[in-house]
């Protein structure tokens, strides 16, 4: 699964490079797309009961909120409106997975943190000799922060993995981006 906000160079790039693997639309850019077409005094609101929709335990829960915030906010706030049912279910992939993995697949914040250590790091430096000591230093960069991340707890294990790739998840995934790539093209 690839997690990204909604830039269509990206969505073509995906479906050109990776067609069998699903997209799921970063849940924090989509709920920001959706509250900043809202107006000042609901989007609060509005954002809180996004926020309950993407935690929902179901596909069908999360559905049924939708169609409440839909509801609630049709007259209000229309173009928000408009947005969220557009973009539920490309924001709703990641509902597929096993619910221990869903919170690591849901949004491309972590990219973002890690992009924005990157360029911390690089300013201090300013300007660079050469290509490729800005290469050596981000692959230094890279590999601390791998190694950080190896010392922390793993999204997959061994046993949970097999598990995974057992179910009929992966089978799923595959027919979700067939679809996506139907409606791409449409």
């Amino acid at each position: 699964m690839i997690t990204s906000d909604a830039h269509e160079g990206i969505l073509n790039a995906i479906g050109k490079v990776f067609p069998t693997v699903p997209w799921q639309r970063c849940q924090f850019h989509f709920s920001r797309n959706i509250t900043d077409k809202a107006p000042k005094k609901y989007q609060a609101g509005l954002r809180a009961e996004l926020q309950e929709m993407f935690n929902c335990k179901s596909i069908a829960e999360a559905r049924k909120i939708r169609d409440r915030i839909i509801e609630e906010y049709r007259d209000v706030a229309e173009s928000a409106v408009s947005c969220l049912d557009e973009g539920f279910e490309s924001a709703m992939t990641v509902m597929l997975l096993p619910a221990g993995l869903r919170r690591y697949y849901r949004t491309s914040n972590h990219i973002e943190r890690l992009n924005k250590e990157l360029k911390r790091r690089s300013k201090v430096i300013g300007i660079f000799p050469n290509d490729d000591s800005l290469l050596r230093l981000m692959g230094s960069v890279l590999i601390e922060l791998h190694e950080a991340m190896q010392a922390g707890r793993a999204i997959f294990s061994k046993d949970s993995l097999a598990a995974l790739m057992k179910s009929d998840v992966p089978a799923k995934l595959i027919v979700i981006a067939g679809e996506q790539q139907q409606l791409r093209a449409a």
